[in-house]
């Protein structure tokens, strides 16, 4: 425990209880009571009054004392640890008062505009009972409701007759490509999906805030108008499984004794009467309520999974036990098996022969002299096994395809028959017909819904624990499972089921079952229902799903004529979107056509995953600095190789739906472009190019960058010697390092004098940039400002350079070499003003130091750490910097480590952890440490230092020195203060001393100059002693020629010296430290003119110091320290002390990158 310790003169008259209410009156803020004006003060006797300390670590400095407002500031901003950033609080917070907030990125200070609106609606937020955090995993989150959705109707309805059809090779060529699309989609989507933080919206918020709001609204409309249609689709489905399969006699308009045309159309009016029903049913379910069709999710996910393990299942008991599920043949014909029993032309009894239902078919009577159908009379009955199992060898004979036109009889291949070539087709009903044309194409397009359903986790990224973990994991996970169980049941369906009844779409041939249900174990019934709840359970999800997307495009409000879709009930219901919903997905239900409508939606979702892939690419390519995906598994090349398959299986499922769907998404960007704008023609292909690289600067200017697409765009300010040559080169070499983020590059130069007299020297500083500009691949302009004086040349380039929206928003200038050898203070007064200029601009600001030091192009760190000092808030400067330094291949091996400081009442363990939170959500792979700078008193080397400082400050404004006789006096000043001290024993307690002063009003007169010199300084009214090991024991090298610091302080200052001391009462005395009586004595020798010094340069220089030695001890051996720059003082008079601040901050480092932040948020956790 700390203890103060009061060093007062003891003598016989006085007893510890008047001392002690001396002690109790001081820290009361009263003065204790006057002693004598002739008495002495004898160190010949002492005592020590131990006072306990509150431990609160925001007392100030009895040396530091200022006004009630100063304190309260000082407080605010840390105490005396942070001096050299107090001026800029109020737009740079320190790290450790923000970082909680930086953690929580729904609290960051900009982020989506949906967010940010959301924040600015919402004023009573605060007293809202809290949000119960999202709690679903990857299996539950992703992996399930992507099995859902891509499991599905065509998988039951339509799989094995793809199988029969397309044969088992060219089936699992179409399983394949499209698995493999799907695959490459969700690998593009993951790593959009890990690049921030994704809300709910899905492939419409990617691709919108991916590629812009023209593509991200033509798109986003195409994919609700695909699941709109997939609604139509499963509900379609769901009617087929109703009246072909359950109950036939549902049938409004029947088809009994019906043939060709007409059974056609009154099979297609009865899908458009019951979907008709059960559509509307559906959206009054999802009208009423919605939070019961996410309530029954699971239990048609169960229905899904319990029929893929029946399949399995049935597959597994045909190598033991085939089904009994006989196909009728009559020749090579397969028959419609309903209204007849036995596959027989006669039955032989013993009464004798009876002609069977069979013959009544194709006989005109039932006696054995009928007059019957030639092919029938022609060509015997055949029974073969429907489901002959898994050995029998069948998928020999399934391995090719069988494309049939419309009409076709479902025939069986290397089987003979008895026909003539001319014999016209009687009772077609009987036979198994082909229902449509069949061909490679058209099973692409039919096939390809049945993988469609991979964005189901990315619409739920907001109910999800770990989003950017779960999405990429889950979503692969399913499409790797969905595509394990396609591809093995192109196999297993074309191993175990005759080819005949593979071909048969509605299982006629095996008494109108199900044909994935003869299968099935234990009964063909689990898949029907199962099936059938499936299907509605899709459709409902499609129907929820559909109008939350349309009314999300809707209140983004890129679209003007849909922005009535954006209202909905009061409690966000889409009700007008549900509306058009329901009436799209009839326009399906009217094509009453599964195989018509499956093409429709799959030209959709192409289209969809199409700009899903294409979005990746380009980000990938054009390497934006907020492209920082947590996925690393991707690739521009997968991504351009998802985009072509997409293309190309748009033309192959469809041209013409192709062409249509192109048409509507092209029409939706050309009017989301020019809804209301004014278009402008050029004059031929020059005026065109004029007009486009008019228009996009025009768009540059309208507004500033979004924090997404911030990218540095630098103007280096270069100096050049007598010949023009550029002074330090290596400055282009960092421009380069840095540029891996692309964006503008102006290399700028300033010369002296006037353009006319110096335009041979414009032309030639300007060749000597173009030149090392090629040398060091740095792409970019130069340019040459010529004025009266170097200082209004650096502020017009920082002016005048760029155009338009093509303008810098950073400064990269080197640290003014050898300033303190000068002739004169111009130099470094240049790059004062330069600061401030930069500061007023709302400019970004990057100074190396020692940049001779910093690696050249051709160089490589094999290893070592970038170390970023995060101390005040800059707006993600110093995180995005060494993130761009790490792309290019100089830096790449280097790991990124971040420190922050945590003040004495700072939780540091809850900081590291909310720094390690900020840095996930950044995508930004960093080692975190907090290190603790607790507030201590300010030491004897930090008065030296400030002493010489300003001592030689006033010094050199007052005489009018030579060159020589000023680096003698300089000289001077230095030895005496390393004389000072050296007097104090290094090897002993390093002394510190803490000033507290009443600082001068700004309306305050100066004490004047004689008055102050010629009156003797008053003896210390209390002393106080503190050892701190932690001090420097030897001063560095003073600082060079500055002008005087702020006005003199005003009398009554008090000097205390304090101690630290253990809890026993006994000094803590180190090896070889001397005794406290001598300590004391060493003291009052120490220099009177500490009282005198200017307190603001006095904190400033502790913080420099502490900051300083922090730094060394943890960054000394990184390849790179980056480090918050602090402003110079609002006020001029400490600038000739702010590069001295600034050389002590970096003492001892070989390469700093000091940063200013431009005012702005320059990174996003945001997508």
């Amino acid at each position: 425990m700390s203890q103060r310790f009061t060093v007062s003169k003891s003598g016989g008259e006085r007893r510890p209880s008047d001392i002690q209410g001396e002690v109790n009156q001081l820290f009361e803020g009263d003065d204790p009571p006057a002693q004598s004006e002739n008495s002495t003060v004898n160190f010949s006797t002492y005592c020590i009054i131990v006072i306990k300390g509150d431990s609160n670590p925001k007392e100030s400095s009895p040396f530091i004392n200022s006004s009630d407002a100063a304190a309260e500031k000082s407080q605010q901003y840390d105490g005396k640890n942070m001096a050299l950033f107090e001026e800029e609080m109020d737009t740079s917070p320190m790290v450790s008062s923000l970082l909680s907030s930086l953690a929580n990125y729904s609290n960051l200070p900009q982020g989506s505009k949906e967010h940010e609106e959301a924040e600015n609606n919402d004023g009573e937020s605060s007293r809202k009972k809290p949000v119960k955090a999202p709690q679903l995993g990857t299996l539950m989150g992703v992996y399930m409701p992507c099995i859902q959705n891509i499991f599905g109707v065509i998988l039951f309805l339509r799989m094995t007759w793809l199988v029969g059809i397309g044969g088992v090779i060219g089936t699992f060529v179409i399983v394949f490509i499209c698995c493999s699309t799907t695959m490459l989609t969700a690998i593009s989507m993951s790593a959009i999906a890990t690049n921030g933080v994704v809300p709910a919206g899905g492939a419409y918020y990617m691709i919108s805030r991916s590629l812009g709001p023209e593509f991200g609204g033509a798109v986003g409309i195409c994919f609700y108008l695909g699941t709109t249609y997939a609604g139509a689709m499963y509900i379609l489905g769901a009617i087929e499984l109703l009246l072909i399969y359950i109950y036939p006699k549902a049938a409004i308009f029947p088809l009994e004794g019906l043939e060709g045309a007409e059974a056609e159309a009154a099979l297609l009016n009865n899908m458009r009467v019951y979907g008709t029903i059960l559509l509307t049913s559906m959206a009054t379910v999802v009208f009423v309520g919605v939070k019961y069709v996410n309530k029954l999710a699971l239990v048609f996910l169960a229905c899904v999974i319990l029929s893929i393990l029946a399949v399995y299942a049935g597959v597994i008991k045909t190598a033991v036990d085939p089904p009994d599920f006989p196909v009728c043949l009559l020749g090579n014909r397969t028959l419609v098996w309903k209204t007849f029993d036995v596959c027989a032309k006669t039955v032989e009894t013993a009464n004798g022969t009876f002609t069977t239902q069979l013959w009544n078919m194709f006989c005109d009577s039932p006696l054995l002299n009928a007059t019957c159908d030639k092919y029938f009379v022609e060509n015997n009955l055949t029974q073969v096994q429907g489901i002959p199992g898994v050995m029998s060898g069948i998928l020999a004979e399934n391995m090719f395809g069988n494309y049939y036109e419309k009409g076709d009889l479902i025939a069986r291949k290397y089987m003979d028959s008895v026909e003539e070539q001319d014999q016209p087709l009687t009772s077609s009903n009987r036979y198994v017909v082909a229902d449509i044309a069949s061909f490679f194409t058209l099973l692409v397009g039919i096939y390809f819904p049945s993988v469609t359903g991979i964005m189901a986790g990315s619409n739920r990224s907001g109910d999800l624990r770990d989003a950017q973990k779960s999405i990429p994991i889950g979503t692969i996970a399913a499409i790797t499972t969905t595509s394990i169980v396609y591809m093995s049941s192109v196999f297993l369906f074309g191993a175990c089921i005759e080819g005949v009844v593979l071909r048969d779409k509605f299982g006629e041939g095996v008494h109108g079952n199900l044909v994935i249900g003869t299968l099935a174990w234990p009964s063909p019934w689990v898949i029907v229902i199962g099936s059938f709840f499936s299907t509605c359970g899709a459709g409902l999800q499609s129907l929820t799903g559909a109008p939350r997307l349309l009314q999300a495009i809707a209140k983004d409000g890129i679209v003007p004529a849909l922005r009535i879709f954006g209202h909905g009930k009061a409690n966000g219901e889409p009700t007008w979107s549900l509306l058009l919903t329901a009436c799209i997905c009839e326009s399906g239900i009217l094509i009453a056509s599964l195989d018509l409508v499956a093409p429709i939606l799959s030209m959709f979702f192409l289209m969809c995953y199409m700009f899903v892939n294409l979005a990746c690419a380009l980000q990938t390519l054009l390497r934006t600095p907020n492209w920082r995906p947590r996925f690393k598994f991707y690739h521009w090349a997968l991504s351009f190789l998802g985009m072509s398959l997409c293309l190309t299986l748009m033309f192959i499922c469809s041209w013409y739906y192709a062409i249509v769907a192109m048409v509507i998404a092209g029409s939706i960007y050309k009017y989301i472009e020019f809804a209301g704008a004014e278009k402008e023609w050029g004059d031929g292909i020059r005026g065109l190019s004029l007009s486009a690289a008019r228009y996009a600067l025009m768009r540059l200017d309208e507004e500033p960058p979004h924090t997404k697409n911030w990218r540095p765009q630098l103007l280096v300010l270069v100096s050049t010697d007598s010949e023009q040559n550029v002074e330090q080169p290596r400055l282009l070499s960092l421009t380069n390092q840095l540029k891996a983020g692309k964006g503008l590059t102006i290399v700028g130069t300033a010369l002296e004098g006037t353009y006319l007299e110096n335009y041979s020297q414009t032309q030639k500083a300007e060749q000597a940039l173009h030149k090392l500009m090629e040398t060091e691949k740095v792409k970019g302009f130069c340019q040459v400002t010529v004025s009266s004086n170097m200082r209004d040349a650096t502020s017009h380039l920082l002016q005048a350079s760029g155009l338009g929206g093509l303008k810098h928003n950073a400064v990269l200038v080197s640290w003014p070499r050898n300033w303190k050898q000068g002739d004169d203070n111009q130099t470094w007064r240049n790059f004062i003003e330069l600061v401030r200029e930069t500061t007023a601009a709302n400019l970004a600001m990057l100074v190396p130091k020692n940049i001779s030091a910093f690696p050249s192009n051709g160089e490589r760190f094999t290893e070592g750490h970038i170390d970023v000092w995060w101390i005040v808030h800059d707006g993600g400067m110093l995180m995005l910097l060494p993130f761009l330094l790490r792309q290019h291949k100089v830096w790449r091996k280097c790991r990124m480590r971040i420190f922050t400081v945590a003040q004495m009442d700072d939780n540091s363990i809850q900081m590291k952890k909310d720094l390690t939170t900020f840095l996930y959500h950044l995508r930004i792979d960093a080692m975190v440490e907090v290190v603790e700078m607790h507030d201590s008193d300010i030491s004897a080397y930090t008065y030296e230092k400030t002493l010489v400082m300003e001592q030689r400050s006033q010094m050199l404004k007052k005489i009018n020195l030579t060159k020589n006789e000023r680096e003698r006096e300089i000289q001077s000043i230095t030895d005496s203060s390393r004389g000072s001290i050296r007097r104090k024993n290094p090897a002993a307690v390093t002394t510190q001393l803490s000033v507290t002063e009443e600082p001068p009003a700004a309306t305050k007169e100066e004490k004047p100059e004689e008055e102050s010199a010629s009156s003797p300084v008053s003896p210390p009214a209390q002393v106080q002693l503190i050892h701190d090991n932690t001090t420097p024991a030897s001063p560095a090298t003073p600082a060079t020629p500055l002008t005087p610091g702020e006005a003199a302080q005003s009398p009554g200052e008090q000097v205390q010296m304090t101690w630290t001391e253990k809890c026993d009462g006994e000094p803590d005395k180190p090896p070889g430290a001397a005794t406290p009586g001598g300590a004391i004595k060493d003291i009052f020798n120490m220099k009177p003119e500490w009282e005198n010094l200017n307190q603001f340069n006095v904190r400033r220089m502790h913080t420099a110091l502490r900051l300083n030695e922090v730094i060394i001890k943890k960054s000394s051996e990184a390849k790179l320290v980056l480090l918050n720059m602090p402003g110079p003082p609002k006020n001029r008079t400490g600038d000739e002390n702010y590069m001295e601040f600034l050389e002590v901050l970096t003492d001892g480092l070989n390469r700093v990158l000091l940063v200013r932040g431009g005012g702005r948020e320059v990174i996003t956790i945001y997508s």
